[in-house]
């Protein structure tokens, strides 16, 4: 059984506390990891600087070029993580033994994270508008105008607080190491693969290992990460993301309500994006923040939730080694059975109909896990409570609407499709705060540009603009 220790800069530390990782369906444990204490967290934090500093004796360009690297050996490589050599077979089988993820859709999220590390130039180059990145090391520069031009370091460490439900969710933090700036992370629980691996593979590349920290632990590890971080993540629900909102030392990742909304000029030809809507609603189990909640139009919603359903209503549970498995435990029971009773109560409501009705329970509980097949349901109004509900499985609301009304009523969207060739209606889409990201036309809202920023610039977030000017002392 493969033992993961802290990472305090680089350097093991021999945890006296352990908890055990359990296989999600037979409950047997396949890893233990070590934890720590917020104590030491804080401790750590205090010699944060070092990270950056450690980061700071290689270029972006070397940076870079160490991603680079780095990607190839997480993607197929064969790695030191924790008191064992992992090949790429047994990160798959570990994460998904974990994680209930099945096995595909672990390969699918690693090349995800390896994606961007193999283009890290370009994103970058992407994100900061074609910068030169050693103006972000040296403080200042030229930026092509004659004008001196400065962005100062907000942080030298990012921390972070990492999620249990989805993978895809690391390439988030990944841009920091050739930002130069250092990262002290909690893996989730249930998913300590990723960063492991991640890190070891920075490591092997030649990124200084001082840059790194891994702690593991209970609440108050997550917490001095937090408190004792100038900027931070965190992934979780409405709720945690409340608890930040206007903060600017954290960024806070939850639900994303993501939606597809029908123009009435094209409304009647919804069959041809069917495709499109299925895959955003059931791409990586529903899990994501990017995949499809609520698709909405002005007619046609209860023809089009019947064709949702009978495509995806079927799907069942099948292994995670099946290479065509659709679905993902819950490795809590309890939240299994939870989101099912909220959706039961969405039910009773006057004006909502479940279309999948007919396919069969939607409950399946096993001794260790649970699983939810796919649900649609059909709103006749954005009145109806389940018109912003989002949940953690492939579960997606048809809402009946006035195209006038809609921007007016979605509400918070990460991404927003919309599908019209109406010039207004682009427009007001394209003006409309509450979409973050935006696509025209049939682009799944799972379909990532990741040469975009993603729910808020890290740039931005790591780095402030300010006035630099320089005169001469005669």
């Amino acid at each position: 059984m493969i033992t993961l220790s802290p990472l305090r800069w680089g350097k093991p530390y021999e945890s006296l506390d352990f908890t055990n990782v359990v296989h999600f369906d037979t409950g047997e444990p396949i890893a233990k990891i070590g934890n720590v204490g917020g104590g030491i967290v804080g401790r750590d934090m205090r010699q944060a600087h070092k990270a950056r500093q450690a980061l700071l004796q290689l270029s972006t360009d070397d940076l870079i070029e160490k991603c680079k690297t780095a990607a190839a050996l997480f993607e197929s490589g064969t790695l030191t993580v924790g008191d064992s050599q992992q090949t790429v077979d047994d990160f798959v089988h570990q994460q998904s033994a974990s994680t209930g993820l099945p096995e595909h859709m672990c390969r699918s999220n690693m090349q995800k994270n390896s994606f961007v590390l193999s283009n890290m130039d370009q994103i970058l180059d992407c994100l900061t508008r074609g910068l030169n990145l050693s103006i972000l090391s040296r403080g200042y520069g030229e930026e092509g105008r004659g004008v001196t031009v400065s962005f100062q370091s907000q942080t030298p460490v990012l921390g972070a607080v990492l999620p249990n439900n989805s993978p895809g969710v690391h390439t988030l933090w990944l841009p920091a190491i050739p930002l130069q700036v250092g990262l002290a992370l909690k893996p989730g629980s249930q998913e300590p693969w990723t960063p492991y691996r991640m890190v070891s593979a920075f490591i092997e590349a030649g990124v200084p290992s001082e840059a790194f920290g891994l702690y593991p632990g209970g609440h108050d590890a997550g917490g001095a990460i937090m408190t004792k971080t100038p900027r931070s993540m965190i992934f979780g629900s409405a709720q945690t993301v409340a608890q930040h909102e206007g903060n600017p030392r954290v960024q806070a990742h939850g639900p994303g309500f993501s939606k597809i909304l029908i123009g009435d000029d094209v409304v009647d030809q919804w069959e041809s994006f069917l495709d499109i809507m299925v895959e955003s609603v059931l791409s990586n189990s529903g899990r994501s923040c990017i995949n499809c909640s609520g698709i909405w139009a002005s007619r046609h919603t209860r023809e089009i939730a019947q064709a949702i359903a009978e495509k995806i209503g079927p799907v069942d549970v099948t292994p995670p080694s099946d290479p065509e498995a659709k679905l993902a435990a819950f490795t809590v029971p309890a939240m299994a059975t939870g989101t099912h009773a909220m959706v039961q109560q969405d039910l009773a409501e006057a004006g909502v109909t479940d279309m999948t009705a007919d396919f069969g329970e939607k409950l399946i509980e096993r001794d260790h896990c649970a699983y939810l097949r796919p649900m649609v349901v059909h709103a006749d109004s954005p009145d109806r409570q389940v018109a912003s509900k989002e949940y953690m499985f492939p579960f997606v609301s048809v809402v009946e609407c006035p195209e006038q009304e809609m921007l007016k009523r979605i509400g918070p969207t990460l991404v927003g499709t919309v599908l019209t060739k109406n010039q207004s209606l682009i427009e007001s889409a394209g003006a409309c705060v509450e979409i973050d990201r935006v696509n025209f036309g049939p682009i799944a809202t799972n379909r990532l540009n990741w040469l975009q920023p993603h729910e808020g610039n890290i740039i931005d977030f790591l780095f402030r603009s300010r006035a630099y000017q320089i005169a001469e002392i005669a």
